[in-house]
């Protein structure tokens, strides 16, 4: 690899470590620890390039408020005796672009925070704790990348932290690409904590391998935090147990807020505890997901103006199909009639022609198929169903509620 690209290397010198700043070539020698030498490289610069040797961790490694810092190895081991490398910003705006690539990481961690556009790339973790987490303190911390990655008896591979401070939870707009967790006993690869927003992302050409070693409490994707509007596509959890205990391919949990929608080709294999595992109902999305709403109030507008409208809608997916059961039950007054009026909204802001049903007593209906047919667009995208009522009276015993059943995608 190029060194002239970076701003200092760091080698070992004997039982010492040298720093080379590849500038003015100057060399200075004597660093007693590992540690001690990539902290000043990193103090002075912002790029440093560490060769194949082995550096044993002695404190952390930090990098704070600069942009577009960069620790990158051709092969390099860092033992990290428990430390972490560290990205930080005192806010994302003093924190972006970082990159850190090429290194094997044993019993070490990487932890960004407060940072926008983190790249970390072709790093192998190793008998860690936590391998990868993201945490916020203040403000926020995304745009991030992980791409061909490997994580083997790690604890918790990737982690994205419960905030603290004035931060908000949000790891929105991240990717995590071409990546792989070797699970061992009581441990997650892909950890989303309380309050944290691993939403609007991708977990693409993922593969997690869970009893493969070991037996008992493994998990590949845990959610207390939300991953609202996250896309999975190409992602492989594969057991290898014959008997599992407690070994899930995702576990949500009860703070759980969204789920990510899992594209058609995300796969279960092997035998499971539960593939996934969902105690507390929370609404699944996937492409093809099955919905329904039960017996929604609609408010009724007097003297023939309709009321305010409800709107369905089965976020963060679109409507696939929708059929709608109209009930309408109560005492009618003398040539009182109830008007219940359906139609569909676009993605691009058009409404569809709106279908009307009267009542002027108690009964249920199903909408036809030829009243959705009158409904549906020659080609869009239906985003929610509006529903609004109107009674011809200036009073009314009545109610209205709607129910129905559709597929999401």
């Amino acid at each position: 690899m190029d060194r002239s690209g970076f701003d200092f290397v760091v080698s070992q010198d004997g039982s010492t470590f040298k720093v080379q700043n590849t500038l003015t070539n100057q060399l200075i020698h004597g660093f007693a620890t590992a540690s001690i030498a990539i902290n000043y490289a990193l103090t002075q610069g912002n790029s440093v390039y560490l060769g194949k040797d082995t550096f044993n961790l002695t404190a952390n490694i930090m990098v704070s408020n600069k942009w577009n810092a960069k620790i990158v190895g051709d092969g390099a081991t860092i033992n990290g005796n428990g430390h972490k490398i560290i990205i930080y910003g005192d806010d994302y705006t003093t924190s972006k672009y970082s990159l850190i690539s090429g290194l094997t990481i044993n019993n070490g961690t990487i932890r960004i925070e407060n940072t926008f556009g983190a790249t970390i790339t072709n790093i192998l973790f190793q008998n860690s704790a936590i391998g990868l987490e993201f945490a916020n303190n203040n403000t926020w911390t995304e745009g991030s990348k992980v791409e061909n990655c490997h994580f083997i008896n790690c604890t918790e591979g990737i982690a994205f932290r419960t905030p603290t401070g004035t931060a908000t939870g949000s790891y929105e707009s991240s990717e995590i690409n071409r990546c792989f967790f070797n699970q061992y006993d009581n441990s997650i690869a892909i950890n989303v904590e309380k309050q944290a927003e691993f939403s609007s992302s991708q977990l693409q050409n993922v593969r997690i391998w869970i009893g493969e070693y070991g037996n008992t409490n493994q998990t590949g994707l845990r959610m207390t935090g939300t991953m609202s509007q996250s896309l999975l596509s190409g992602v492989v959890f594969e057991s290898f147990s014959n008997a599992p205990d407690l070994l899930f391919g995702i576990d949500i949990l009860d703070s759980a807020d969204a789920t990510p929608i899992l594209n058609s080709d995300v796969s279960f294999l092997g035998d499971w505890t539960a593939r996934i595992h969902n105690p507390h109902g929370v609404w699944i999305s996937a492409s093809g997901s099955q919905f329904s709403r039960e017996n929604l109030p609609v408010p009724i507008g007097l003297n023939g103006e309709f009321g305010d409208n409800i709107i369905i809608i089965p976020k963060p997916l679109k409507i696939v199909s929708f059929k709608p059961k109209i009930d309408v039950q109560g005492s009618f007054s003398h040539d009182e009639t109830i008007t219940v009026r359906v139609q569909l909204e676009y993605l691009d802001n058009v409404y569809s022609k709106a279908i009307e049903k009267v009542f002027t007593n108690s009964s249920t209906i199903w909408f036809s198929d030829d009243d959705l047919l009158e409904m549906f667009p020659s080609q869009n995208v239906v985003l929610a169903v509006i529903v609004d009522a109107s009674c011809s009276s200036s009073s009314t015993d009545t109610t209205v509620k709607i129910s129905g059943y559709g597929i999401a995608g």
